[in-house]
């Protein structure tokens, strides 16, 4: 087999150098996938990966639904808030966000200064199919979650776009998402991927 003009190894290691000390940030809207996706993303280019929330309940030592239910949506995402902020100093990193953190303004402020932001950008079927099999969201403690979900995609999505990055996310294998996440972070900083993704393609 011939190898790729440009391999994957090489392609990663050109990404980690622009990436520096910055880290790769997941947005979007929950069951995008944003913390399975990134789990890989991590794994392939031997990153840490961090997952907002289960830090948001380490350091809180309570689950996000009760800190939800106790002190309501405000003072969670400030606590949100000054956890990315936290974890954003100890770069490179992969890290998943919980799907409303990058609407807080200062936030995308700080995952722009040290970070690439990558919107999982995902169809509203594909939402209700995984989220429907949680109950741990607590947006969508209503009668019509569904009804929530279109609202949060028509308030969240113009922002979400203005992500560093998109991908649009389906009902694929985890590998194949990650992969190409990780091409789109290549284009993004102008690194040849045309030859490096033909040995994943079965």
């Amino acid at each position: 087999m011939n190898a790729p003009a440009n391999p994957p190894d090489e392609n990663h290691a050109a990404l980690l150098g622009r990436l520096g000390s910055r880290s790769i940030v997941f947005v979007g809207l929950m069951g995008a996938g944003k913390t399975a996706i990134g789990r890989k993303v991590a794994a392939m280019l031997a990153l840490p990966f961090i997952d907002s929330d289960q830090e948001i309940e380490s350091v809180s030592r309570m689950t996000v639904p009760e800190l939800f239910e106790r002190y309501g949506e405000t003072e969670f995402r400030a606590l949100e808030q000054r956890v990315i902020l936290r974890v954003l100093e100890n770069g490179p990193q992969v890290l998943s966000t919980g799907g409303g953190a990058f609407m807080n303004a200062q936030t995308r402020e700080a995952i722009a200064g040290h970070g690439v932001s990558v919107w999982l950008k995902a169809e509203l079927d594909l939402l209700m199919d995984r989220v429907s099999k949680k109950q741990n969201r607590p947006l969508l403690k209503s009668a019509d979650p569904r009804a929530v979900l279109e609202r949060l995609m028509g308030e969240r999505y113009p922002v979400y776009a203005t992500s560093n990055v998109t991908v649009p996310t389906r009902d694929d294998r985890k590998e194949v998402i990650a992969m190409e996440v990780v091409d789109a972070l290549c284009r993004h900083f102008g690194i040849d991927e045309a030859a490096a993704t033909g040995e994943v393609r079965s």
